[in-house]
């Protein structure tokens, strides 16, 4: 993934199932998962790629999970799904 030029962060969109999933997340989960967004987009090129398909990228941490994607200019991160204990 390109690296995210100028020091802007990437714009994060969730399309579903994730959009449905995080409406049905409590307060106390979706600030945990707004706090792992913020470490996301800050380097998405960090996060490990998926198993099964290497243009997606799986953030598992403290019992949170993103599985998401770049644009081309790495300037949108399309967020598929997530999980949140």
């Amino acid at each position: 993934m390109p690296k995210h030029t100028h020091g802007r962060r990437p714009r994060i969109v969730f399309i579903e199932p994730a959009e449905t999933q995080v409406r049905h997340l409590t307060i106390e989960q979706t600030t945990r998962l707004d706090a792992a967004l913020n470490v996301i987009a800050a380097a998405p090129a960090d996060v490990k790629q998926h198993a099964t398909a290497s243009a997606l990228r799986d953030y598992q941490q403290d019992g949170i999970r993103a599985i998401f994607y770049a644009t081309a200019l790495g300037s949108i991160l399309i967020v598929t799904y997530i999980e949140v204990d």
